[in-house]
């Protein structure tokens, strides 16, 4: 079980998988008021970040579930890296369909929620871990403006423009599900710069080290085509963020 290849080469670099920067892992902590001994499940957990930081600055346990079997590894090694492995616990697995053993006080899908099939089906599956007055974390894309065409959008990453909705629209499709948007932090440029750009290093110093693998060519198509990609339509068009909702 793992996540494509490519994921794991243009990323095995970062510590945090998304367009958020440390400083913005700790303005959500501190939003969200983490009491210590707090519960948190992360589905889609990445090289473990958020947890290890908010373990370390706030003295929450939990658990991180991810289908990248480095991904994992490099969390493992973060918590020790921090002194919180008695703290936290990362699981190389499916986060489709996990549900905690005993109920959080935070659930978390931080940029997968594909797991669910969408925000909805994640918010459901992320619900049956969560305890009585728990908050649930959704970190989503959504538009800045929305892009003149299909290709376009398909040049951030969306299958159609239809993907992803204006960020007062995806604010109101939380309501819809009966759900309170009690907090929100947003990515802003520079973060969207680091979580791009950290890559094409990574990427450049892969094929000098791999000229003779089979995904060699694969990797250079990526580098030349992705800083002229990004700052044409992703930098420009596409925002991220993370939102914390409760039931009604």
């Amino acid at each position: 079980m793992d996540i494509p290849r490519i994921f794991n080469i243009t990323e095995s670099a970062h510590r945090i998988h998304n367009p958020f920067t440390p400083e913005k892992f700790a303005t959500l902590g501190e939003a969200l008021r983490l009491e210590p001994e707090t519960r948190v499940l992360d589905l889609g957990s990445g090289s473990g970040e958020m947890l290890c930081t908010w373990a370390r600055d706030y003295g929450i346990s939990g658990t991180g579930i991810d289908m990248s079997q480095l991904f994992s590894e490099q969390a493992k090694l973060r918590a020790e890296q921090l002194g919180v492995a008695d703290r936290v616990e990362f699981i190389h697995g499916d986060a489709a369909g996990y549900v905690a053993d005993e109920k959080v006080g935070v659930a978390a899908c931080v940029g997968a929620t594909w797991i669910g099939g969408g925000v909805a089906g994640t918010i459901e599956l992320l619900a049956k871990s969560l305890r009585t007055g728990g908050i649930i974390l959704i970190g989503e894309p959504y538009w800045l403006r929305l892009p003149p065409s299909e290709e376009v959008a398909k040049g951030c990453g969306a299958g159609s423009i239809s993907d992803f909705l204006m960020l007062p629209d995806l604010i109101a499709s939380f309501g819809d599900l009966d759900y309170d948007v009690v907090e929100m932090v947003l990515a802003n440029q520079d973060g969207w710069d680091r979580y791009e750009a950290a890559k094409w290093l990574t990427m450049r110093r892969w094929l000098e080290e791999n000229p003779h693998d089979d995904f060699a060519k694969e990797v250079r198509a990526k580098l030349t085509s992705e800083p002229k990609r990004y700052a044409a339509h992703t930098r420009e068009y596409l925002g991220w963020g993370v939102f914390a909702v409760m039931g009604r």
